[in-house]
């Protein structure tokens, strides 16, 4: 039965349909969030994520998690000896449950694909995990992600492998194109939620902006 209500709230936030929605779905889903997707789902995403960028920058970096949630990506990256980490969400209700994980210096209640309110050059690396998938941040989000990355770093991020040539890779290549980034790695596919959505594949990728 938990199993269940967890897939229903889950499936509930993937079908929002404005910015409105999605945050006060996730408002509401803020309290049980950890629970169906850490434990019901074994969501291994932002471990997966952690591990890439931990590889690809010092852990005294200044990082944004963008679309951080209640901070498991921060918990993470926490892990591994990070401590100079930023929360960006939509959902001040997640932002509240993120912040009592200790993890973050500062909060920031944003809206991917809206003008963020940082300034340009500002962190040394992004992570963004969960956040490009079905009824959430739009593919001109990345447009702000590299303009807030200092020239050499990195911007890290989960996608559905299903969504990848829905525009993706066409907006990846648009901006290397344009001089923006390079690919940095891509990850093997994996089961983010192996024990929730098993048919469901992500890919961690990483790009240094230019």
């Amino acid at each position: 039965m938990a199993m269940e209500e967890s897939h229903r709230r889950v499936q509930w936030v993937y079908g929002s349909t404005t910015n409105q929605e999605l945050e006060e779905r996730y408002d509401q889903w803020a309290i049980e969030y950890d629970r169906d997707l850490a434990e019901d789902f074994a969501w291994n995403a932002p471990d997966n994520g952690a591990r890439v960028l931990a590889g690809l920058v010092p852990a005294d970096a200044n990082v944004l998690d963008a679309g951080a949630g209640t901070g498991l990506a921060g918990i993470c990256l926490a892990a591994a000896g990070f401590t100079n980490m930023a929360a960006m969400d939509i959902s001040q209700g997640m932002l509240d449950v993120a912040q009592e994980k200790n993890v973050y210096r500062s909060f920031h209640q944003m809206v991917m694909g809206e003008t963020l309110g940082f300034e340009t050059d500002e962190f040394d690396a992004v992570i963004s995990i969960g956040v490009f998938t079905l009824g959430h941040a739009p593919i001109s989000s990345f447009d702000e992600l590299v303009r807030v990355t200092k020239p050499g770093g990195y911007i890290v991020f989960s996608l559905r492998t299903d969504m990848v040539d829905d525009g993706y890779q066409d907006y990846f290549n648009k901006l290397e194109s344009a001089g923006q980034w390079k690919l940095a790695q891509v990850t093997d596919p994996f089961q983010p939620m192996p024990k929730g959505e098993p048919e469901v594949f992500h890919q961690i990728w990483a790009f240094q902006v230019a």
